[in-house]
């Protein structure tokens, strides 16, 4: 079909995306697995128990009373397909992180990688990074999307940085985006696009390639300084 003189984008591919599945993704520091509340839930809590700023800028969730509390939270997270919840295992196979794939659009072919909870055990860690690096070449290598999404509350300034460091594009603050927990929200848009995933993948990897690495863990150059240039 011919257009008339008004601009329209370029072609795109209409076969759908597909949805996040029960994948272990298995990197060098660590695993990526499908939540399973059975093997992760006591783990998670030891990780995660005395730390309750790590669910400030969690948006519907935490901190939790007990163990209980947080089980049976984890335990109803695996009755939704969206958001799909993943498990961050360490080599040792302890569970110290969570984190989802959601908002999930597979006809648009975009995701959104959210609720991002790392206990300190592996907030600055190398599987840190990893994890988003995993879960990227996932979602755009074998699921097909084009879009990749982060988003976070305007006043997360950790996530803010993280975003940028991996590589993530900023796109402007929504204001009033959100009520969480009873309190106004400004939600800052993040995107990496797959024409970008081939940079940003092989900068990941140059980041996590042992050489990067000298005797005592320290990076030799850092993902931000790799991801400007």
């Amino acid at each position: 079909m011919s257009h008339a003189t008004q601009p329209v984008g370029p072609a795109v591919d209409p076969v759908p995306a597909q949805s996040p599945g029960p994948v272990a993704l298995a990197g060098r520091f660590g695993t990526v697995a499908r939540l399973d509340p059975a093997r992760d839930a006591a783990m998670l809590w030891q990780a995660l128990r005395d730390n309750n700023e790590v669910w400030t800028y969690i948006s519907s969730a935490g901190p939790f009373a007990d163990e209980a509390a947080f089980s049976a939270w984890l335990v109803e997270r695996v009755t939704r397909d969206d958001p799909y919840f993943y498990t961050v295992l360490d080599r040792a196979g302890r569970a110290i992180g969570l984190l989802a794939l959601m908002a999930i659009r597979p006809d648009m072919r975009v995701v959104e990688i959210g609720s991002i909870v790392y206990s300190p055990a592996l907030q600055r860690t190398p599987l840190a990074t990893e994890t988003q690096y995993l879960l990227a070449r996932y979602a755009f290598e074998t699921l097909g999307y084009r879009r990749y999404e982060w988003k976070c509350n305007s006043f997360n300034a950790a996530s803010r940085r993280a975003a940028l460091r991996y590589g993530f594009t900023f796109e402007g603050i929504f204001r009033q985006h959100m009520i969480t927990k009873g309190r106004s929200r400004d939600t800052a848009w993040f995107s990496m696009l797959d024409s970008e995933w081939p940079a940003r993948k092989a900068n990941f990897e140059r980041w996590l390639a042992p050489e990067n690495f000298d005797g005592e863990g320290r990076q030799r150059v850092g993902l931000s300084a790799l991801n400007k240039a």
